[in-house]
């Protein structure tokens, strides 16, 4: 822990912009899995064993290790266990939700810009809800409300004026290519 209070002021935002970076790839790479699957049934669930595999690597044997390495105790208190268990679930859910999405045939730039807008909506109105501010809801400060309110209108701006995708290339068209005919050979008189 002692590293933790020692670091600079803003290593927080690094680590937030570096989960906007992966996040805002996430979707991307996430539909183009699932189309790589090659099975317009089935990709989607395919897709997801392996986002599960990747999340067993990167969430449960990374941590094993530096849990390990800096020494922690293994005690883990009951309330810790159930809310991570079921903050793991909702981030779970919410992945297969995003690939169910893609195979209903949504746009990965409009989904991700909903998912992207509207979560941080949901975030900021049960934080409030749970952790309510001192003066209640009416001592909110109009930019607070301002902005979840254009968060709610650049997503649907996004859905709405999403740009319309290039059309695929035209077929190349069957050229019949002419072969130069062998010359003649000049016949022998008999």
């Amino acid at each position: 822990m002692a590293a933790e209070t020692a670091t600079p002021a803003m290593t927080w935002l690094l680590f937030a912009l570096m989960t906007v970076a992966t996040w805002g790839l996430y979707g991307i790479f996430l539909h183009s899995g699932q189309l790589s699957m090659a099975d317009a049934e089935h990709g989607r669930i395919k897709s997801f064993l392996f986002v599960g595999l990747a999340y067993f690597v990167t969430a449960v044997m990374a941590p094993l290790v530096l849990l390990v390495m800096r020494g922690a105790s293994w005690s883990f208190p009951a309330r810790g266990i159930g809310l991570s268990l079921l903050a793991g679930t909702l981030g779970a859910i919410g992945a297969f939700c995003v690939l169910l999405a893609f195979g209903a045939k949504g746009s990965p730039t409009v989904v991700m810009s909903i998912i992207f807008a509207g979560a941080p909506i949901i975030n900021a109105v049960v934080a409030l809800w749970l952790h309510p501010p001192a003066g209640g809801i009416k001592a909110l400060p109009w930019q607070f409300v301002a902005g979840i309110l254009l968060a709610a209108i650049g997503a649907g701006m996004v859905m709405r004026y999403k740009p319309a995708p290039a059309p695929p290339p035209a077929p190349a068209k069957a050229v019949a290519v002419a072969t130069p005919s062998s010359p003649s050979s000049p016949s022998s008189p008999s």
